[in-house]
């Protein structure tokens, strides 16, 4: 018998998919050979970000019966799991009691993050137990710091820990990333720690996560946090429902009844725009807007026209989408099919997608009272049009669109689609403008953003364009914001940046990551003089070494690779074909295709420190696992 070895480095949601793969797949191996499986991560299996031991008021924000690791339908989805499981709801929170206490889990509701992480496992374990014979786990509850080539096509992968796997094959699925601290960071920093002695409160946050951070965040004292997306929403939550604080009332009325543990919260963003909450899902578990005009093909044959077979996002894509909003708006607005053929974009139509792309232009605010207004009502209104839902509600129709058309998106920008100039205007300005409009908040969030500032325990900090600055003199940050009718100037004691970092592997603090890249293992993905993030991958998700080679053996999928593939971290949709699926099938049939080309002494080469179960029990320790499958 041969034994393959494979390492497959980061067990979250993407390194999930690369062992259901496996286990759906390593029948196809050649007669004769066996698979060992390193699972190499410091947590626990699947889980990866969503961990079971956050706290339940960090919800999820796609609905959960549209979530599932199964989404060819072979198990069941996060919502199915959770009722079988014996979750039942208690107003905002959600328990096991295997009983008929409580009420039903909704198929509309978003569930608490934590009850992801638990779902993940469960999906592990049972894949675990679906290997087939001749494929056996060792889980390392460790992280890898290095991977240096060695004789053969294989690869040493080195823990933290001082222990290294010796592996033919290498899957890279290490998810989301944390920066470098950059120029802007070190300021800050050094700031709050130069003036600490005049201000006891002051404190700088480059993240939130984990969000137990946040409580070194004084009660009474006022925190500034930049953003106002989705993780924005989780530092809120933490400051507030974290602190004891409890929310009462649905909708419109809900109301805030404060711990008086809060600190006061600032927001502010360089437009200072809320996100838009998700429209009540009309479209069941696995509906979606069916394209006419937004379409892979319309792409494909847009792409066929220039000589170089690449795309300006905003001449040559854009028309396609808007006019695709434009269409969802009218069927929703008159409330009947609408024939597609012979369909145009009219002027009034163009200008309300506009508009809801573009809401502040042409807006002027005198002061901070007009733009708070302006806001507010801005948030209302969308909110009015989520509650009738993203069939029956025009604007939700048109904005869910985007959300529903991701495989067009994915084939105008994927692997240099777009010209470089229009790649950087696409990553800059509509990325986030798509995820403003189309990727929001569950409803009951912006609810709650509400009664929170009619508590007076949310406010702005100012308007679009305002500047963060630190006032030497008092000890703390500063907004400012410059209207006709004056400067707003609000100070703010702490400082929390609220937002996920793009993945730039020149720009990622891992070891593992500097040390790929030392090596020539992998390089930054360019598009021209453009530089997206992720790494340099194939269509099959092998990077790219250094020389431009792909390096055989080994995979990257995920967030790794966002960059030369878009939106790699939504999870499966239940019952839809997806993205996330195909990439974990793709790497893995590459795998086994590669196996029928080793020699049979694969793995057997003692330079290069063969697999040896006594030898790694001995340096395993107590916080790994060693599962043996039969």
């Amino acid at each position: 018998m041969t034994a393959l070895h494979v390492a497959v480095v980061g067990v979250g949601p993407r390194g999930l998919s690369v062992l259901q793969k496996i286990a759906e797949l390593a029948g196809r191996l050649p007669d004769g050979h066996t698979l060992d499986v390193h699972l190499i991560d410091p947590g626990d299996g699947g889980q990866g970000a969503h961990s079971a031991r956050q706290p339940a008021h960090l919800l999820t924000n796609t609905v959960a019966s549209q979530v599932s690791m199964f989404a060819e339908g072979s198990g069941p989805s996060f919502t199915e799991w959770a009722a079988a499981a014996g979750y039942r709801a208690f107003d905002s929170t959600y328990h096991p009691t295997g009983d008929d206490s409580g009420a039903p889990v909704d198929e509309h509701a978003y569930l608490p993050r934590r009850l992801l992480g638990s779902y993940l496992s469960w999906v592990f374990d049972r894949t675990l137990g679906s290997l087939p014979d001749g494929v056996r786990v060792v889980q390392h509850r460790d992280r890898a710091v290095d991977v240096a080539p060695v004789v053969g096509d294989r690869y040493a992968v080195r823990l933290a820990g001082g222990f290294t796997v010796v592996v033919d094959y290498l899957f890279l699925t290490t998810g989301h990333c944390e920066r470098v601290p950059t120029g802007e960071d070190r300021a800050h920093a050094e700031f709050a720690r130069e003036h600490a002695d005049r201000n006891p409160h002051l404190a700088y946050f480059p993240t939130p996560y984990p969000v137990e951070l946040l409580q070194r965040i004084a009660p009474g004292s006022t925190v500034a946090v930049q953003g106002f997306g989705l993780t924005a929403h989780d530092v809120i939550s933490e400051l507030t429902a974290g602190r004891g604080g409890t929310f009462h009332g649905i909708g419109p009325d809900t109301e805030y009844r404060p711990s008086g543990r809060e600190p006061r919260i600032l927001l502010f963003s360089r437009q200072c725009l809320p996100f838009s909450a998700r429209g009540v899902n009309q479209k069941g578990v696995t509906g979606g807007h069916r394209a006419h005009f937004f379409t892979p093909e319309a792409v494909r044959a847009l792409r066929r026209l220039r000589p170089d077979g690449k795309l300006d996002f905003v001449e040559d894509v854009l028309p396609l989408l808007v006019k695709e909003m434009g269409y969802a708006y009218r069927v929703a607005w008159e409330g009947r099919s609408v024939p597609p053929e012979g369909y145009e974009l009219s002027p009034d139509e163009r200008r309300i997608v506009e508009r809801l792309l573009h809401p502040l232009d042409g807006a002027e605010f005198t002061d901070q009272a007009a733009f708070r207004r302006f806001f507010t009502d801005h948030v209302a209104e969308d909110l009015a049009q989520a509650e009738l839902g993203n069939l029956t509600s025009p604007v939700k129709a048109a904005t869910d669109v985007i959300r529903d058309t991701r495989a067009a998106l994915r084939e105008a920008v994927e692997f240099g689609g777009l010209t470089p100039a229009s790649h950087h205007v696409f990553n800059t300005v509509y990325v986030p403008l798509m995820n403003r409009v189309s990727f929001g908040p569950p409803r009951h969030r912006n609810h709650q953003l509400l009664a929170l500032m009619r508590a007076g325990v949310v406010d702005l900090a100012g308007g679009p364009g305002g500047r963060l600055v630190p006032d030497r003199e008092q000890g703390r940050y500063t907004i400012r914001t410059d209207y006709p009718g004056g400067t707003e100037v609000r100070h703010a004691d702490a400082l929390v940046i609220a937002r996920l970092d793009a993945f730039h592997p020149e720009r990622d603090r891992s070891p593992l990551t500097a040390a790929l890249l030392a090596r020539g293992l992998v390089r930054p993905y360019r598009n021209g003089d453009c530089v997206p993030g992720g790494i340099d991958i194939d269509e099959t998700g092998r990077p790219f070494t250094v020389r431009g080679t792909p390096l055989r053996g080994v995979w990257a999928v995920g967030y790794l690779v966002e960059g030369p593939r878009f939106y790699t971290h939504a999870l499966p949709r239940h019952g839809i074909a997806s993205q996330f699926v195909r990439d974990a099938d793709a790497a893995v049939r590459d795998m086994v295709a590669d196996a029928r080309h080793r020699p049979r002494t694969a793995g057997a080469d003692a330079l290069t420190h063969p697999y040896d179960s006594a030898r790694e029990a001995e340096h395993a320790g107590a916080d790994r696992t060693t599962v043996s499958v039969p």
